[in-house]
C-alpha cells in the first residue's frame, strides 16, 4: 500500500496533471509519517520528493530554458520536514477525521512556511514583499504583480491536502478493515477441521 501511495503521488507530479499548488505531497508526507515505521516514514516520502522535484527542475530547465534548479527551494523541505513530524504524531489507529484534520494542517504549516520564506528573501526581489507585516501580509494572500494571486495557491495547497489526505488514510483503513475479517474466515475453517479430530478421539460410551 505505501509503496501504491508513492506511485500515485508521481503520477500526479507530471506537468499539467494538477493545478498550480494542487499536489498529493501533503497527503503522501502526512500519511507515510503516520503508517511507515521506523526511518522508513522519514526517508521514503522524502526521497519520493526528491526523485520527483529532479525530475521537475530536469523538464522545466530543459523544456524553458531557465535553471530550475535554485537553492531556495530546499525551504520546501523544511516544511516537507514538519509534515512528516507532525505526521509521526499521529497514530494508525487514529480516527480518519482526526488523520485528515491532521493533513490539513499539515498543508496550512507549509504554506505558511513557504511563502513566509518567499517573503523574507525575496529571491526575485519583488516589490511588495517590504520588511513589514503589509509585505508579509501581500506575500500570503494576493503575491506578486502578473501572476495568480497567492490566496488562489493556498486554496489548493488546502483542498489538495485535504482530498489525499482523506483517499490514503481511508485506503489504509479499508485495508486494516478488511484484515481481521480474513483471519477470522481463516481462523473458522481451521476449527471446523479440528472437530472431527476430537470427535474420533472421545471414548465410546458404555
Amino acid at each position: 500500500m505505501p509503496l501504491a501511495l508513492v506511485l500515485v503521488f508521481a503520477l500526479t507530479r507530471i506537468p499539467g496533471v494538477m493545478p498550480p499548488n494542487f499536489s498529493a505531497a501533503y497527503g503522501l508526507l502526512f500519511c507515510g509519517a503516520v503508517y511507515l515505521t521506523g526511518a522508513a516514514a522519514w526517508w521514503l516520502p522524502l526521497a519520493a520528493m526528491a526523485v520527483t522535484d529532479l525530475g521537475l527542475c530536469a523538464y522545466y530547465t530543459w523544456s524553458g530554458g531557465v535553471n530550475a534548479f535554485q537553492p531556495y527551494l530546499l525551504v520546501n523541505y523544511l516544511g516537507y520536514g514538519v509534515i512528516v513530524a507532525l505526521g509521526r504524531r499521529f497514530k494508525p489507529q487514529s480516527s480518519w477525521l482526526w488523520l485528515l484534520s491532521g493533513g490539513i494542517l499539515g498543508a496550512i504549516l507549509f504554506y505558511l512556511i513557504t511563502n513566509t520564506a518567499a517573503w523574507f528573501f525575496n529571491p526575485f526581489h519583488n516589490p511588495e514583499y517590504t520588511k513589514d507585516f503589509a509585505g508579509w501580509l501581500t506575500a500570503l494572500t494576493k503575491g506578486t504583480a502578473g501572476y495568480p494571486p497567492t490566496w488562489e495557491f493556498f486554496r489548493n495547497t488546502l483542498l489538495s491536502g485535504g482530498l489525499f489526505t482523506g483517499l490514503f488514510a481511508g485506503a489504509m483503513k479499508l485495508a486494516a478493515a478488511l484484515e481481521p475479517e480474513e483471519e477470522t474466515e481463516e481462523e473458522g475453517e481451521g476449527a471446523d477441521e479440528a472437530e472431527p479430530a476430537q470427535e474420533a478421539e472421545a471414548p465410546a460410551g458404555p
